[in-house]
């Protein structure tokens, strides 16, 4: 391992970014890349990465939070700390006017005025199957887990034409960075041979035949698929590696589902338990006193589905893979009624929901870091309070 106090947040952070995209095989990529590759899990309308600072600035140290209020930023500043490694974006609209008078606002101000970084992680942590979801599975003791709402679009297929004695480089040096990898295996790929024709204009520097004459070459076609984060490295690897002077292939989006990729988790708890226990066991794991649930149906609960955070989206998901509960956040009062008789919804509270994210990320930097300074916030920052 490195030694962290000479590193920015950008070679700290690659080792973040690998833990995130479970089951991914990639190379570690600079912070000022990150963003790129976060985005290969996070949604289209979140806003993850480096929010506030400068991605060449030394680390001293890091705080591991929720939410990057201004009294996280204080946490900060007197525990020498200078990287707020934050789930939610304290950044998540767009900001017309940077000047004191909201919490958003404080928070940026203080953090820039110190030299404070922020760092948001969010969806990508959300989609991740070693993610928010895994960690509030484990917690409750549900085993046997999938994603309950695998992401589309993640996976991109490269079709290419290559001359045959150039096909194995070019498959092994696409591996090398992490194409190939379907589930369970890696270095996959299809190939099949046949013959390319072409003919120089007066202005083409052919390396293979003449200008202005058809050539035939003995060519291999290539098909290897990659997660779309990985598009410029493999774009990178085909133009290092290909011969011919313009190189013709295909990149396509492909609408395949993602079993390792996506929002939420379902599985089944060792035993089946009545629904007052359910409540009970949710209760003693999360520390809750309170929570809402629509109408008990008198069944037992064994598969359970979760999704940390505002999960109202999921509803029918969980109910489509038969889930007997489903567990998540910020259901409002016509989301009950799609309970229907058919599955017991369960809200513990947003911040209740994602308690555990700080501790999750704790796991892995200070796996990665065991002699950095890296502590989890002090704070509370859950702005719902129960009387």
């Amino acid at each position: 391992d490195v030694n962290p106090t000479v590193l920015g947040p950008a070679p700290l952070l690659q080792k973040l970014d690998r833990i995130v995209i479970a089951n991914v095989n990639f190379t570690e990529v600079p912070l000022n890349q990150a963003v790129n590759t976060l985005s290969a899990i996070s949604e289209d309308f979140d806003n993850t990465g480096l929010i506030v600072g400068n991605k060449n600035d030394k680390v001293n140290g890091i705080i591991i939070c929720l939410d990057a209020t201004k009294e996280v930023v204080q946490e900060a500043i007197d525990s020498n700390s200078n990287l707020i490694i934050s789930f939610h974006p304290i950044i998540f609209n767009g900001l017309k006017q940077l000047s004191p008078g909201n919490y958003v606002n404080d928070s940026i101000i203080l953090a820039i005025k110190n030299n404070i970084s922020i760092f948001a992680i969010h969806t990508a942590l959300d989609n991740s199957n070693m993610g928010v979801s895994m960690k509030l599975c484990d917690v409750l003791g549900v085993s046997d887990k999938k994603v309950l709402i695998p992401k589309t679009k993640t996976i991109k297929k490269l079709t290419t034409y290559i001359p045959k004695d150039d096909s194995a480089e070019l498959k092994n040096k696409l591996f090398g960075i992490g194409a190939g990898s379907i589930g369970k295996y890696d270095n996959c790929s299809f190939s099949f041979e046949g013959e390319g024709s072409f003919k120089g204009n007066k202005s083409s520097n052919p390396t293979i035949g003449n200008k202005l004459k058809d050539t035939i070459q003995d060519e291999a076609c290539i098909n290897i698929t990659f997660l779309k984060h990985l598009e410029e490295k493999v774009l990178s690897v085909l133009k290092e590696v290909h011969p011919y002077e313009e190189i013709a292939y295909e990149i396509k989006t492909l609408e395949n589902v993602n079993e390792n990729i996506g929002m939420g988790m379902y599985g089944e708890l060792k035993e089946a338990l009545s629904e007052n226990d359910f409540f009970k066991l949710i209760k003693n794991k999360l520390n809750i006193k309170f929570l809402k649930h629509s109408k008990l149906m008198n069944k037992s609960i064994k598969r359970v589905a979760v999704l940390g955070g505002s999960g109202s989206f999921g509803i029918e998901k969980a109910i489509s893979v038969n889930a007997d509960a489903y567990l998540s956040a910020d259901l409002k009062y016509h989301d009950y009624f799609k309970a229907d008789n058919s599955i017991l919804l369960v809200d513990v509270g947003h911040y209740e929901s994602e308690q555990f994210t700080k501790n999750l990320l704790y796991d892995i930097l200070t796996k990665k870091f065991p002699n950095f300074a890296i502590a989890l916030t002090k704070t509370n920052t859950n702005p719902v309070k129960y009387s």
